[in-house]
């Protein structure tokens, strides 16, 4: 079977199924030296795209091709890859705001009914991709795709840890950077506070104590 490309340049395990399409869709984005953003321009958004769709028709077992993406189809679709991250962030997103697009059911030989994905160009892509977000939400995986807590990666993972905790797409990387930094920031602050002769702020949620 093809590869997650997408991914795989971050060196970032798949989310199962069809959702290991949106974590590559997510993980287009160009981060530091890893290599560009490949919605940037059409024929990296070319290559993406038809190994994505060939990944994603071999693991759902249908016959489907990338549709011919232009200039205009990688603004929608930088903007839609902008409005799943939100979500996948948790935060807010005014859905009356995003565009429709279509989908269809079909019928397999062996009973299993099925999402078709209909338009053409980026609505095309935006069709597998709601839908399998949609399937996602139903099989409760899509809480466990997540995006790097270290700010400047923006790394899309998908969390297998026992109780969904996971914060960083790589602990031994990220989450090391993340740490180093918030113990410099602890330490500025100390230094900051000795200097002024001043007593520590106190923890936030900290209880105070009455008079003894």
């Amino acid at each position: 079977m093809s590869e997650w490309s997408a991914s795989h340049r971050y060196k970032h395990p798949s989310a199962p199924g069809g959702a290991g399409l949106v974590q590559d869709f997510l993980n287009t984005v160009g981060i530091g030296d890893y290599g560009p953003d490949l919605l940037v321009d059409t024929p990296l958004a070319r290559e993406w795209s038809t190994a994505a769709v060939r990944t994603w028709a071999e693991l759902r077992g249908v016959s489907a091709e990338a549709p011919v993406l232009n200039e205009a189809d990688l603004s929608r679709l930088r903007a839609l890859r902008d409005t799943i991250g939100q979500l996948v962030r948790g935060e807010a997103v005014d859905g009356s705001r995003i565009s429709a697009v279509s989908a269809s059911f079909a019928l397999s030989d062996t009973g299993e009914v099925r999402l078709v994905p209909a338009g053409t160009g980026w609505r095309w892509l935006a069709s597998v991709l709601w839908s399998e977000i949609l399937l996602s939400q139903q099989q409760d995986t899509w809480r466990r795709i997540k995006q790097c807590h270290n700010h400047p990666c923006q790394a899309t993972f998908y969390d297998r840890s026992k109780n969904n905790s996971g914060v960083w797409c790589n602990v031994k990387t990220c989450g090391n950077v993340a740490n180093l930094r918030a113990s410099r920031a602890r330490r500025r602050d100390r230094e900051r506070t000795a200097a002024g002769g001043l007593s520590p702020a106190p923890a936030a949620g900290a209880a105070k104590r009455g008079p003894s």
